[in-house]
């Protein structure tokens, strides 16, 4: 009697994520991912800070991850930088991005001319940590209107991660947010985590994030 053997099904996806990860090791890029909610200001993070790597002499390439729709990828045409456009809806509008599509995307990207490459992830603070796609280090992105609760409700996504940006920090007196305690139940799901406030609409923060960057591109690993 055969007996069938059932392969891991993130199997063919971490083999696809180890070729990504050695295309980028032979470039020297270092490559981010960027996870988030929906709306948590990933986009507009990206808009300040490739200008600002450009400003130091560093190139950057995004990978825009969504269902549908190129929007994201339209508000990012203007840095000026190749942006290559990955949607899941051709293939059952997955909830985040597979090594697969990463790996179809650096067919559009000349990785020699890349020292910072982005993907951002579909906005999802649950799919989006499951997989791995090749990337040196992961950001979570969490805004202040999503309230204390969201580390202890989706605690994967803050183990999974380096570095937790609070962003829309402009918007912490208008809200009834207890950022202290927002912090606090972030270090209880991975007392490892960065945690650094930033608004890219006011500037707090996005010196220390750029720091951030170019500390993980000399310590790459």
């Amino acid at each position: 009697m055969e007996i069938p053997i059932i392969r891991d099904v993130l199997e063919e996806s971490n083999l696809r994520a180890q070729e990504n990860r050695a295309l980028f090791d032979e470039h020297g890029v270092l490559v981010v991912n960027i996870m988030s909610s929906p709306g948590s200001g990933k986009t507009m993070l990206l808009q300040k800070t490739i200008p600002a790597l450009k400003e130091r002499g560093f190139s950057s390439a995004v990978i825009e991850g969504d269902i549908t729709s190129t929007i994201d990828s339209e508000r990012l045409q203007p840095l000026g930088i190749p942006v290559v456009q990955a949607n899941t809806e051709p293939f059952g509008g997955d909830c985040h991005l597979g090594s697969h599509l990463v790996q179809a995307a650096l067919k559009h990207l000349d990785l020699s001319a890349i020292d910072f490459l982005f993907i951002e992830n579909i906005g999802n603070l649950v799919c989006p940590a499951e997989f791995y796609l090749g990337e040196n280090r992961r950001v979570v992105v969490l805004s202040l209107p999503e309230g204390e609760d969201k580390p202890l409700k989706y605690p994967l996504m803050f183990r999974e991660c380096d570095l937790c940006l609070l962003s829309k920090m402009d918007l912490a007196p208008h809200l009834e947010v207890d950022v202290e305690l927002m912090k606090t139940n972030i270090r209880k799901t991975n007392g490892h985590i960065a945690v650094l406030p930033i608004s890219a609409k006011t500037g707090e923060g996005l010196s220390e994030w750029i720091a951030w960057l170019l500390r993980a591109r000399v310590g790459q690993s």
